[in-house]
């Protein structure tokens, strides 16, 4: 009966930032939007959005942040393998999702795309490769995306590599060698941008490793926040942070890129995890921000199937600007209403289950 008590205590969740959370939601729309309107303007520095990318480097951040708040006390007790049967009944559920998704899309997009070019074994070893999160840049009708059936899922290869670093390494280290990782970090982002003129890398084979300098040094970051208390107080809320996050997404493309991105990244992201936590809501606002978080990361790992088919109907029937407008617009709205189903349907049902299954084991 005490194990079964003190399981219990280990495996509970922790109340949410519900600003921070409203905030997540938020980026994940600008990804969305982001990735709508890179197949419009293939030129960035037309594109009104065009540094929505950096909504990953938010994530990574928030990341840490939220890990240190809901683990660092309690890790030693519930044990590695539980910590990561945690993360994977988290996010895994979704990760499937997302693969099968871009499986059909690739199948059977009514606007283009060649599947017969590839192999029967080809496409299964894809998707074997996309459910696992190995990455596997093969597939030249996507990008030679890392994972080429969800394009997205490159960000969450990295967010589990992080979940294993912590787990093995950064739980039990100090603050000052944790400093010491997050300056050697913010040298490696200053490096990829300094040599790739941006931080939009990660998502492909060629610029793997960009991805591993992103989530090093957004990780660390919020980890550090979370571990030093630098939680700003203040009255922004979650509108006048999510006007200030905005700020950095629609940032002007320049030649400076490989020097602005990173000041953001390396500046401007901790500051606004660190005022997302210690801003207030208003009372009117939780309902919209705890169902902006719910829903942020089944809109983030969903949405990419529809990016194909969007992007070889653009190119194939060239829509004027109303149409278009209209499209991108519907599209957006049409996400995220396919994102709350599949919350709904699929992978509450799906957690819940799993939890169920894992608790009866403990009370066993």
């Amino acid at each position: 009966m005490h194990t079964e008590k003190t399981t219990a205590t280990v495996l509970q969740t922790k109340q949410h930032f519900e600003i921070l959370d409203g905030l997540r939601g938020f980026a994940a729309l600008a990804v969305v939007v982001f990735h709508f309107m890179e197949w419009v303007y293939t030129d960035p520095s037309k594109n009104f959005i065009g540094h929505g990318f950096l909504a990953v480097d938010f994530f990574f951040c928030l990341s840490g942040f939220v890990i240190g708040y809901a683990y660092d006390d309690r890790i030693a007790k519930m044990g590695i393998l539980n910590f990561f049967v945690s993360r994977i009944i988290r996010l895994h559920p979704l990760v499937v999702a997302g693969s099968i998704f871009g499986l059909l899309a690739f199948l059977f997009d009514p606007f283009g795309g060649h599947p017969e070019l590839y192999s029967t074994g080809k496409i299964i070893l894809t998707f074997f490769c996309s459910l696992f999160l190995i990455p596997l840049p093969v597939i030249a009708d996507r990008g030679f995306n890392l994972f080429s059936f969800n394009a997205p899922a490159w960000s969450l290869f990295w967010e589990y590599i992080a979940n294993i670093v912590y787990a093995f390494v950064l739980y039990r280290i100090g603050r000052s060698y944790l400093l010491l990782l997050t300056i050697l970090s913010a040298v490696a982002i200053c490096f990829v941008g300094y040599r790739a003129g941006n931080l939009l890398g990660g998502w492909s084979g060629p610029t793997f490793w960009d991805g591993f300098a992103r989530i090093s040094y957004s990780f660390l970051a919020g980890l550090l926040i979370y571990r030093s208390n630098w939680i700003i107080k203040n009255k922004l809320g979650f509108i006048g942070l999510a006007i200030l996050l905005l700020l950095a997404f629609i940032m002007p493309s320049s030649k400076w890129n490989w020097f602005s991105e990173p000041l953001v990244v390396l500046l401007y992201f901790p500051l606004l995890i660190a005022l997302g936590a210690g801003a207030t809501l208003t009372p009117g606002l939780k309902k919209l921000c705890l169902f902006s978080g719910k829903i942020s990361y089944p809109l983030y790992m969903t949405h990419y199937a529809a990016l194909w088919m969007f992007g070889n109907y653009y190119t194939s029937h060239k829509p004027g600007t109303m149409q278009l407008t209209f499209i991108i617009i519907s599209g957006v709205i049409l996400l995220v209403g396919a994102a709350y189903l599949v919350m709904v349907v699929y992978d509450i049902p799906v957690r819940k289950y799993l939890s169920d299954k894992r608790k009866a084991r403990f009370a066993r």
